[in-house]
Protein backbone atom coordinates (compact mmCIF):
# COMPACT_ATOMS: atom_id res chain seq x y z
CA UNK A 1 0.00 0.00 0.00
CA UNK A 2 2.90 2.26 0.92
CA UNK A 3 4.48 1.82 -2.37
CA UNK A 4 1.18 2.98 -4.25
CA UNK A 5 0.22 5.56 -2.68
CA UNK A 6 2.00 9.05 -1.96
CA UNK A 7 1.26 11.04 1.08
CA UNK A 8 -1.47 12.92 -0.07
CA UNK A 9 -3.56 10.03 -1.27
CA UNK A 10 -2.63 7.73 1.86
CA UNK A 11 -3.89 10.73 4.21
CA UNK A 12 -7.01 10.82 2.41
CA UNK A 13 -7.78 7.06 2.38
CA UNK A 14 -6.79 7.54 6.24
CA UNK A 15 -9.23 10.06 7.05
CA UNK A 16 -12.39 8.16 5.19
CA UNK A 17 -11.41 5.02 7.16
CA UNK A 18 -11.32 6.56 10.03
CA UNK A 19 -14.72 8.49 9.35
CA UNK A 20 -16.17 5.68 9.16
CA UNK A 21 -15.39 4.14 12.18
CA UNK A 22 -15.77 7.06 14.44
CA UNK A 23 -19.49 7.18 12.51
CA UNK A 24 -19.59 3.34 13.79
CA UNK A 25 -18.57 4.08 16.89
CA UNK A 26 -21.01 6.50 17.32
CA UNK A 27 -23.68 4.47 16.54
CA UNK A 28 -22.36 1.84 19.09
CA UNK A 29 -22.68 5.08 21.71
CA UNK A 30 -26.31 5.73 21.04
CA UNK A 31 -27.11 1.49 21.63
CA UNK A 32 -25.74 2.44 25.08
CA UNK A 33 -27.70 5.37 25.58
CA UNK A 34 -30.97 3.50 24.19
CA UNK A 35 -30.29 0.41 26.84
CA UNK A 36 -29.78 2.55 29.81
CA UNK A 37 -33.05 4.87 28.89
CA UNK A 38 -35.60 3.46 26.93
CA UNK A 39 -34.66 -0.41 25.80
CA UNK A 40 -37.48 -2.79 27.41
CA UNK A 41 -35.62 -5.17 30.18
CA UNK A 42 -36.36 -8.34 28.55
CA UNK A 43 -34.03 -7.34 24.81
CA UNK A 44 -30.75 -7.42 27.25
CA UNK A 45 -29.40 -10.54 26.37
CA UNK A 46 -30.44 -9.29 22.42
CA UNK A 47 -28.40 -6.29 23.30
CA UNK A 48 -25.13 -7.72 24.58
CA UNK A 49 -25.14 -9.90 21.26
CA UNK A 50 -25.36 -6.26 19.42
CA UNK A 51 -22.84 -4.86 21.30
CA UNK A 52 -20.32 -7.22 20.75
CA UNK A 53 -20.87 -7.53 17.16
CA UNK A 54 -20.31 -4.13 16.73
CA UNK A 55 -17.54 -3.88 18.79
CA UNK A 56 -15.80 -6.79 16.99
CA UNK A 57 -16.47 -4.35 13.37
CA UNK A 58 -14.92 -1.35 15.63
CA UNK A 59 -11.74 -3.02 16.93
CA UNK A 60 -10.97 -4.83 13.50
CA UNK A 61 -11.42 -1.25 11.89
CA UNK A 62 -8.96 -0.05 14.58
CA UNK A 63 -6.65 -2.92 13.94
CA UNK A 64 -6.75 -3.04 10.21
CA UNK A 65 -3.30 -3.49 8.87
CA UNK A 66 -3.98 -0.95 6.56
CA UNK A 67 -3.79 1.52 8.81
CA UNK A 68 0.27 1.03 9.78
CA UNK A 69 0.65 1.24 5.82
CA UNK A 70 -1.22 4.70 5.42
CA UNK A 71 0.71 5.99 8.22
CA UNK A 72 4.20 4.96 6.84
CA UNK A 73 3.11 6.72 3.37
CA UNK A 74 2.15 9.32 5.00
CA UNK A 75 5.58 9.96 7.07
CA UNK A 76 6.39 13.19 9.63
CA UNK A 77 7.47 15.56 7.22
CA UNK A 78 4.93 19.26 6.41
CA UNK A 79 2.37 18.30 8.58
CA UNK A 80 0.07 20.98 10.08
CA UNK A 81 -1.01 20.55 13.64
CA UNK A 82 -4.12 19.75 13.06
CA UNK A 83 -3.06 16.54 11.18
CA UNK A 84 -0.14 15.48 13.70
CA UNK A 85 -2.71 15.49 16.20
CA UNK A 86 -4.96 13.63 13.98
CA UNK A 87 -2.45 10.62 13.66
CA UNK A 88 -0.84 11.16 17.25
CA UNK A 89 -4.77 9.56 18.14
CA UNK A 90 -4.90 7.38 15.03
CA UNK A 91 -1.32 5.35 16.08
CA UNK A 92 -2.45 5.11 19.53
CA UNK A 93 -5.87 3.54 19.02
CA UNK A 94 -4.32 1.27 16.14
CA UNK A 95 -1.59 0.27 18.66
CA UNK A 96 -4.01 -0.64 21.09
CA UNK A 97 -6.23 -2.65 19.10
CA UNK A 98 -3.46 -4.49 17.51
CA UNK A 99 -2.53 -5.76 21.20
CA UNK A 100 -5.74 -6.57 22.58
CA UNK A 101 -7.51 -9.95 20.46
CA UNK A 102 -10.57 -8.86 18.82
CA UNK A 103 -12.24 -12.18 20.47
CA UNK A 104 -11.33 -10.67 24.04
CA UNK A 105 -13.11 -6.85 22.88
CA UNK A 106 -16.17 -8.33 21.61
CA UNK A 107 -16.59 -10.93 24.81
CA UNK A 108 -15.85 -7.60 27.15
CA UNK A 109 -18.69 -5.90 25.00
CA UNK A 110 -20.96 -8.93 25.10
CA UNK A 111 -20.29 -9.40 29.26
CA UNK A 112 -20.55 -5.60 30.30
CA UNK A 113 -23.90 -5.00 28.14
CA UNK A 114 -25.14 -8.07 30.42
CA UNK A 115 -23.50 -7.03 33.59
CA UNK A 116 -25.20 -3.44 33.49
CA UNK A 117 -28.66 -5.23 33.71
CA UNK A 118 -27.34 -7.67 36.26
CA UNK A 119 -25.79 -4.27 38.60
CA UNK A 120 -29.25 -2.57 38.20
CA UNK A 121 -31.35 -5.51 39.52
CA UNK A 122 -28.83 -6.38 42.29
CA UNK A 123 -28.99 -2.45 43.24
CA UNK A 124 -32.73 -2.47 43.10
CA UNK A 125 -33.14 -5.64 45.10
CA UNK A 126 -30.07 -4.51 47.84
CA UNK A 127 -28.37 -7.79 47.00
CA UNK A 128 -24.66 -7.50 46.31
CA UNK A 129 -23.99 -11.41 45.74
CA UNK A 130 -26.76 -11.62 43.06
CA UNK A 131 -24.04 -9.18 41.52
CA UNK A 132 -20.86 -10.25 42.48
CA UNK A 133 -20.01 -13.83 40.08
CA UNK A 134 -21.02 -11.06 36.86
CA UNK A 135 -18.38 -8.69 38.46
CA UNK A 136 -15.96 -11.50 38.96
CA UNK A 137 -16.10 -12.01 34.92
CA UNK A 138 -15.78 -7.95 34.20
CA UNK A 139 -12.71 -7.78 36.34
CA UNK A 140 -11.27 -11.48 34.83
CA UNK A 141 -12.05 -9.67 31.12
CA UNK A 142 -10.49 -6.41 31.93
CA UNK A 143 -7.15 -7.65 33.69
CA UNK A 144 -6.76 -10.06 30.19
CA UNK A 145 -7.50 -6.62 28.44
CA UNK A 146 -4.53 -4.78 30.84
CA UNK A 147 -2.09 -7.76 30.44
CA UNK A 148 -2.70 -7.29 26.66
CA UNK A 149 -1.54 -4.06 26.91
CA UNK A 150 0.64 -3.47 29.33
CA UNK A 151 3.55 -6.15 28.50
CA UNK A 152 6.00 -5.77 31.31
CA UNK A 153 4.09 -2.73 32.85
CA UNK A 154 1.35 -2.13 35.26
CA UNK A 155 -2.12 -3.47 34.47
CA UNK A 156 -3.70 -0.73 36.14
CA UNK A 157 -1.69 1.96 33.98
CA UNK A 158 -2.67 0.33 30.85
CA UNK A 159 -6.44 0.97 31.46
CA UNK A 160 -5.80 4.33 33.07
CA UNK A 161 -3.99 5.86 29.83
CA UNK A 162 -7.54 4.59 28.31
CA UNK A 163 -8.94 7.44 30.09
CA UNK A 164 -6.37 9.71 30.90
CA UNK A 165 -3.64 9.48 28.80
CA UNK A 166 -0.27 10.75 29.75
CA UNK A 167 -1.03 9.96 33.56
CA UNK A 168 -0.07 7.06 35.58
CA UNK A 169 -0.57 5.77 39.04
CA UNK A 170 2.60 6.54 40.37
CA UNK A 171 1.47 10.50 39.81
CA UNK A 172 -2.31 10.47 41.00
CA UNK A 173 -0.99 8.76 44.08
CA UNK A 174 1.51 11.91 45.15
CA UNK A 175 -1.24 14.07 43.61
CA UNK A 176 -3.85 12.46 46.11
CA UNK A 177 -1.53 12.17 48.97
CA UNK A 178 -0.96 15.90 48.62
CA UNK A 179 -4.77 16.65 49.01
CA UNK A 180 -5.64 14.40 51.61
CA UNK A 181 -4.55 15.93 54.06
CA UNK A 182 -6.06 19.48 53.71
CA UNK A 183 -9.49 17.91 52.55
CA UNK A 184 -9.72 16.10 55.73
CA UNK A 185 -8.24 19.01 58.07
CA UNK A 186 -11.57 21.33 56.19
CA UNK A 187 -13.92 18.09 56.79
CA UNK A 188 -13.10 18.45 60.41
CA UNK A 189 -13.62 21.96 60.47
CA UNK A 190 -16.98 22.24 58.62
CA UNK A 191 -18.36 19.26 60.67
CA UNK A 192 -17.09 21.00 63.80
CA UNK A 193 -18.94 23.88 62.92
CA UNK A 194 -21.91 22.10 63.16
CA UNK A 195 -23.88 24.80 61.97
CA UNK A 196 -27.55 23.96 61.08
CA UNK A 197 -28.72 24.05 57.36
CA UNK A 198 -32.42 23.92 55.93
CA UNK A 199 -33.15 21.53 53.64
CA UNK A 200 -36.33 22.31 50.49
CA UNK A 201 -39.49 20.83 52.13
CA UNK A 202 -42.28 19.57 50.16
CA UNK A 203 -43.15 17.58 47.18
CA UNK A 204 -41.35 18.92 43.89
CA UNK A 205 -43.75 17.52 40.70
CA UNK A 206 -41.59 15.84 38.64
CA UNK A 207 -43.22 17.56 35.48
CA UNK A 208 -42.03 21.03 37.08
CA UNK A 209 -38.14 19.54 37.86
CA UNK A 210 -38.09 18.97 34.57
CA UNK A 211 -39.15 22.15 33.62
CA UNK A 212 -36.84 23.67 36.02
CA UNK A 213 -33.74 21.54 34.80
CA UNK A 214 -34.35 22.15 30.81
CA UNK A 215 -34.35 26.07 32.00
CA UNK A 216 -30.80 25.09 33.86
CA UNK A 217 -29.48 23.33 30.76
CA UNK A 218 -30.43 26.17 28.01
CA UNK A 219 -28.76 29.13 31.06
CA UNK A 220 -25.71 27.36 30.43
CA UNK A 221 -25.94 26.87 26.69
CA UNK A 222 -27.34 23.56 25.81
CA UNK A 223 -28.41 23.62 22.20
CA UNK A 224 -31.50 21.41 22.36
CA UNK A 225 -31.68 21.13 18.41
CA UNK A 226 -28.52 18.79 18.90
CA UNK A 227 -29.77 17.15 21.98
CA UNK A 228 -32.33 15.76 24.12
CA UNK A 229 -32.75 15.38 28.42
CA UNK A 230 -33.79 11.90 29.29
CA UNK A 231 -34.11 10.11 32.42
CA UNK A 232 -31.74 7.28 33.94
CA UNK A 233 -30.72 5.65 36.76
CA UNK A 234 -27.02 6.80 37.12
CA UNK A 235 -27.10 10.44 34.69
CA UNK A 236 -25.04 10.46 31.99
CA UNK A 237 -23.75 12.21 28.84
CA UNK A 238 -23.73 10.21 25.34
CA UNK A 239 -22.41 11.82 21.87
CA UNK A 240 -20.67 13.81 20.65
CA UNK A 241 -21.01 16.51 17.56
CA UNK A 242 -24.45 17.01 16.33
CA UNK A 243 -26.06 14.81 18.73
CA UNK A 244 -25.31 15.05 22.15
CA UNK A 245 -28.15 13.67 24.81
CA UNK A 246 -27.84 13.98 28.74
CA UNK A 247 -30.38 12.41 31.02
CA UNK A 248 -30.94 12.83 34.79
CA UNK A 249 -33.06 11.56 37.83
CA UNK A 250 -35.71 12.92 39.53
CA UNK A 251 -36.45 12.78 43.49
CA UNK A 252 -39.90 13.78 44.79
CA UNK A 253 -38.68 15.34 47.88
CA UNK A 254 -35.08 16.83 46.86
CA UNK A 255 -35.08 18.85 43.79
CA UNK A 256 -31.49 19.56 43.92
CA UNK A 257 -30.44 15.88 42.91
CA UNK A 258 -32.52 16.64 39.65
CA UNK A 259 -31.22 20.74 38.99
CA UNK A 260 -27.64 19.55 39.80
CA UNK A 261 -27.45 16.41 37.94
CA UNK A 262 -28.84 18.11 35.12
CA UNK A 263 -26.28 21.04 35.35
CA UNK A 264 -23.31 18.90 35.51
CA UNK A 265 -24.30 16.65 32.71
CA UNK A 266 -25.09 20.01 30.70
CA UNK A 267 -20.99 20.64 31.11
CA UNK A 268 -20.18 16.82 29.63
CA UNK A 269 -22.49 17.73 26.64
CA UNK A 270 -21.53 21.46 26.12
CA UNK A 271 -18.07 20.40 25.93
CA UNK A 272 -18.66 17.94 23.03
CA UNK A 273 -21.50 20.29 21.53
CA UNK A 274 -18.53 22.85 21.59
CA UNK A 275 -15.82 21.53 19.58
CA UNK A 276 -15.03 22.88 16.32
CA UNK A 277 -17.45 21.67 13.78
CA UNK A 278 -14.70 20.92 11.61
CA UNK A 279 -13.60 18.29 13.85
CA UNK A 280 -16.53 15.68 13.55
CA UNK A 281 -16.43 12.51 13.24
CA UNK A 282 -12.37 12.68 12.68
CA UNK A 283 -9.95 11.52 15.98
CA UNK A 284 -10.24 15.18 17.38
CA UNK A 285 -13.75 15.79 17.41
CA UNK A 286 -14.44 14.31 20.86
CA UNK A 287 -13.33 15.38 24.55
CA UNK A 288 -9.43 15.01 25.00
CA UNK A 289 -9.46 13.18 28.40
CA UNK A 290 -12.26 12.01 31.03
CA UNK A 291 -10.68 14.73 33.09
CA UNK A 292 -10.63 17.33 30.85
CA UNK A 293 -14.37 16.46 30.25
CA UNK A 294 -14.71 16.17 34.19
CA UNK A 295 -13.29 19.56 34.14
CA UNK A 296 -16.00 21.31 32.73
CA UNK A 297 -19.02 19.25 34.07
CA UNK A 298 -17.29 20.06 37.88
CA UNK A 299 -17.05 23.61 36.94
CA UNK A 300 -20.72 24.01 35.57
CA UNK A 301 -21.88 22.32 38.52
CA UNK A 302 -20.25 23.54 41.09
CA UNK A 303 -18.12 26.88 40.69
CA UNK A 304 -21.12 28.09 38.37
CA UNK A 305 -23.91 26.23 39.32
CA UNK A 306 -23.51 26.25 43.53
CA UNK A 307 -21.61 29.78 43.51
CA UNK A 308 -23.69 32.35 45.17
CA UNK A 309 -24.61 34.84 41.91
CA UNK A 310 -26.02 31.80 40.02
CA UNK A 311 -27.92 30.08 43.51
CA UNK A 312 -29.74 33.67 44.08
CA UNK A 313 -31.37 33.18 40.43
CA UNK A 314 -32.38 29.75 40.90
CA UNK A 315 -34.16 30.43 44.42
CA UNK A 316 -35.77 32.85 42.48
CA UNK A 317 -36.68 30.60 40.01
CA UNK A 318 -37.89 27.83 42.57
CA UNK A 319 -40.37 29.80 44.34
CA UNK A 320 -41.67 30.46 40.91
CA UNK A 321 -42.29 27.23 40.30
CA UNK A 322 -42.66 25.67 43.59
CA UNK A 323 -44.00 28.47 45.63
CA UNK A 324 -42.60 28.68 49.08
CA UNK A 325 -40.42 25.33 50.02
CA UNK A 326 -39.15 26.32 53.15
CA UNK A 327 -36.32 28.17 52.48
CA UNK A 328 -36.71 31.91 53.48
CA UNK A 329 -33.88 34.10 51.41
CA UNK A 330 -31.51 33.98 48.84
CA UNK A 331 -28.59 33.56 51.49
CA UNK A 332 -30.18 30.51 53.20
CA UNK A 333 -30.58 29.01 49.77
CA UNK A 334 -26.89 29.17 48.97
CA UNK A 335 -26.14 27.33 51.79
CA UNK A 336 -28.37 25.31 51.39
CA UNK A 337 -26.85 24.43 47.96
CA UNK A 338 -23.59 24.14 49.70
CA UNK A 339 -24.57 21.80 52.59
CA UNK A 340 -21.71 19.99 53.78
CA UNK A 341 -22.60 17.02 55.26
CA UNK A 342 -21.26 13.19 55.69
CA UNK A 343 -23.11 11.16 52.95
CA UNK A 344 -22.60 7.69 51.31
CA UNK A 345 -23.99 8.57 47.60
CA UNK A 346 -20.56 10.19 45.74
CA UNK A 347 -22.77 11.73 42.96
CA UNK A 348 -24.79 13.34 45.87
CA UNK A 349 -21.40 14.42 47.83
CA UNK A 350 -21.17 18.24 48.88
CA UNK A 351 -17.64 19.69 47.10
CA UNK A 352 -15.51 18.86 50.65
CA UNK A 353 -16.49 15.22 50.46
CA UNK A 354 -16.61 14.26 46.75
CA UNK A 355 -12.88 13.70 46.12
CA UNK A 356 -13.03 11.30 49.22
CA UNK A 357 -15.52 9.38 47.43
CA UNK A 358 -13.01 9.34 44.59
CA UNK A 359 -9.46 8.49 46.58
CA UNK A 360 -12.06 5.33 48.15
CA UNK A 361 -12.64 3.99 44.01
CA UNK A 362 -9.10 4.36 43.41
CA UNK A 363 -7.29 2.76 45.91
CA UNK A 364 -10.17 -0.25 45.30
CA UNK A 365 -10.26 -0.59 41.66
CA UNK A 366 -6.31 -0.59 41.72
CA UNK A 367 -6.25 -3.29 43.95
CA UNK A 368 -8.89 -5.29 41.86
CA UNK A 369 -7.17 -4.94 39.07
CA UNK A 370 -3.56 -5.48 40.50
CA UNK A 371 -4.83 -8.33 41.59
CA UNK A 372 -4.35 -7.46 45.99
CA UNK A 373 -8.38 -7.83 46.49
CA UNK A 374 -10.62 -10.56 45.38
CA UNK A 375 -13.98 -9.65 44.33
CA UNK A 376 -15.68 -11.21 46.80
CA UNK A 377 -13.98 -9.39 49.47
CA UNK A 378 -14.52 -6.24 47.56
CA UNK A 379 -17.98 -5.14 49.93
CA UNK A 380 -16.03 -5.68 53.08
CA UNK A 381 -13.24 -3.98 52.08
CA UNK A 382 -15.51 -1.01 50.95
CA UNK A 383 -17.67 -1.24 54.22
CA UNK A 384 -14.56 -0.93 56.12
CA UNK A 385 -12.38 1.69 54.00
CA UNK A 386 -16.25 4.14 53.90
CA UNK A 387 -16.17 3.63 57.73
CA UNK A 388 -12.72 4.65 58.40
CA UNK A 389 -13.11 7.36 55.83
CA UNK A 390 -15.65 9.15 56.87
CA UNK A 391 -17.00 7.69 60.36
CA UNK A 392 -20.14 6.10 59.38
CA UNK A 393 -21.33 2.41 59.00
CA UNK A 394 -22.77 1.33 55.17
CA UNK A 395 -26.27 0.56 56.20
CA UNK A 396 -27.14 -1.03 52.92
CA UNK A 397 -25.44 -1.93 49.26
CA UNK A 398 -27.20 0.95 47.15
CA UNK A 399 -25.41 3.10 49.89
CA UNK A 400 -22.10 1.09 49.19
CA UNK A 401 -20.48 -0.84 46.83
CA UNK A 402 -23.61 -1.36 44.39
CA UNK A 403 -23.92 2.26 44.16
CA UNK A 404 -22.15 3.19 40.68
CA UNK A 405 -22.66 1.60 36.87
CA UNK A 406 -18.86 2.32 37.02
CA UNK A 407 -17.59 -1.34 37.22
CA UNK A 408 -20.20 -3.50 35.92
CA UNK A 409 -19.16 -1.67 32.15
CA UNK A 410 -15.78 -2.33 33.01
CA UNK A 411 -15.05 1.63 33.22
CA UNK A 412 -11.69 0.26 35.58
CA UNK A 413 -9.35 3.47 35.90
CA UNK A 414 -12.00 6.08 35.21
CA UNK A 415 -12.90 7.04 39.05
CA UNK A 416 -9.71 8.76 39.08
CA UNK A 417 -10.33 11.18 36.55
CA UNK A 418 -13.29 12.68 38.82
CA UNK A 419 -10.92 14.17 41.03
CA UNK A 420 -8.29 15.43 38.88
CA UNK A 421 -11.43 16.92 36.23
CA UNK A 422 -11.76 18.85 40.00
CA UNK A 423 -8.27 19.73 39.78
CA UNK A 424 -8.50 20.91 36.11
CA UNK A 425 -11.22 22.68 37.06
CA UNK A 426 -9.90 24.58 40.30
CA UNK A 427 -7.09 25.69 37.59
CA UNK A 428 -9.22 27.04 35.22
CA UNK A 429 -11.91 28.96 37.61
CA UNK A 430 -8.97 30.84 38.25
CA UNK A 431 -7.79 31.83 35.30
CA UNK A 432 -11.50 32.44 34.28
CA UNK A 433 -11.90 34.89 36.90
CA UNK A 434 -8.55 36.91 36.57
CA UNK A 435 -9.84 37.08 32.88
CA UNK A 436 -13.98 37.89 32.74
CA UNK A 437 -14.41 40.61 34.97
CA UNK A 438 -18.25 40.88 34.72
CA UNK A 439 -18.51 36.57 35.64
CA UNK A 440 -20.33 37.45 39.33
CA UNK A 441 -22.72 40.12 38.32
CA UNK A 442 -24.01 37.63 34.81
CA UNK A 443 -24.33 34.97 36.95
CA UNK A 444 -26.39 36.53 39.48
CA UNK A 445 -28.41 37.34 36.12
CA UNK A 446 -28.58 33.54 35.15
CA UNK A 447 -26.78 34.49 32.54
CA UNK A 448 -23.59 32.04 32.47
CA UNK A 449 -22.30 32.85 28.94
CA UNK A 450 -19.75 34.88 29.81
CA UNK A 451 -18.11 32.20 31.89
CA UNK A 452 -19.01 29.57 29.01
CA UNK A 453 -17.69 31.06 26.54
CA UNK A 454 -14.58 31.58 27.65
CA UNK A 455 -14.68 27.98 28.75
CA UNK A 456 -15.58 26.92 24.57
CA UNK A 457 -12.55 29.12 23.55
CA UNK A 458 -9.78 28.16 25.39
CA UNK A 459 -10.85 24.36 25.84
CA UNK A 460 -14.05 23.06 24.26
CA UNK A 461 -13.34 24.17 20.52
CA UNK A 462 -9.83 22.40 20.41
CA UNK A 463 -11.87 18.62 21.41
CA UNK A 464 -8.59 16.23 21.01
CA UNK A 465 -6.11 18.32 19.29
CA UNK A 466 -3.78 18.77 22.92
CA UNK A 467 -2.86 16.44 25.00
CA UNK A 468 -4.67 16.41 27.93
CA UNK A 469 -2.17 18.52 30.54
CA UNK A 470 -0.63 20.80 27.39
CA UNK A 471 -4.77 22.01 27.27
CA UNK A 472 -5.10 22.80 30.95
CA UNK A 473 -1.59 24.41 30.40
CA UNK A 474 -2.13 26.50 27.53
CA UNK A 475 -5.77 27.48 29.21
CA UNK A 476 -4.29 28.62 32.59
CA UNK A 477 -0.80 29.39 32.16
CA UNK A 478 0.19 27.31 34.47
CA UNK A 479 0.79 23.33 35.05
CA UNK A 480 -1.92 22.21 36.58
CA UNK A 481 -1.65 21.37 40.42
CA UNK A 482 -4.25 21.01 43.74
CA UNK A 483 -3.78 23.98 44.68
CA UNK A 484 -6.04 26.01 43.15
CA UNK A 485 -8.99 23.60 43.67
CA UNK A 486 -8.00 23.25 47.36
CA UNK A 487 -7.96 26.90 47.95
CA UNK A 488 -11.11 27.72 46.50
CA UNK A 489 -13.00 25.07 48.36
CA UNK A 490 -11.31 26.12 51.95
CA UNK A 491 -11.95 30.08 51.00
CA UNK A 492 -15.79 28.68 50.17
CA UNK A 493 -16.74 26.57 52.79
CA UNK A 494 -14.78 28.56 56.10
CA UNK A 495 -16.83 31.52 55.14
CA UNK A 496 -19.64 29.85 54.52
CA UNK A 497 -19.27 27.77 58.08
CA UNK A 498 -17.64 30.72 60.08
Amino acid sequence: MSGRHGPAEALEALRAHQRQTEALAQIAGRLSWDQETVMPRGAAEQRSEEMAAIEAVLHARRADPRIGEWLEAIGDEGLDARTRAELRLVRRAHARATRVPERLAAEIARVTSVAQGVWADARRDEDVGAFLPTLAEVVRLKRDEAAALAGEGSLYDALLDDYEPGIDQEWLSALFGRMRPRLVALRERVLEAAASVPLPKGTFPPEAQTELARACATAFGYDWTRGRLDFSVHPFSSGSGDDVRITTRIAADDPFNCIYSTIHETGHACYEQGIDRAYRLTPLGRGVSMGVHESQSRIYENQMGRGRGFTGWLFDEMRGRFGDFGISDRDVFYRAVNRVATGYIRTEADEVHYNLHVLLRFDLERDLIEGRLDVADLETAWNERFERDFGRKVDRPSNGVLQDVHWSVGLFGYFPTYTLGNVYAGCLWKALRAEVADVDDALAAGDPSPATAWLREKVQRHGALLEPVDLVTQATGSVPGEGPLLDYLEEKFLDLYG
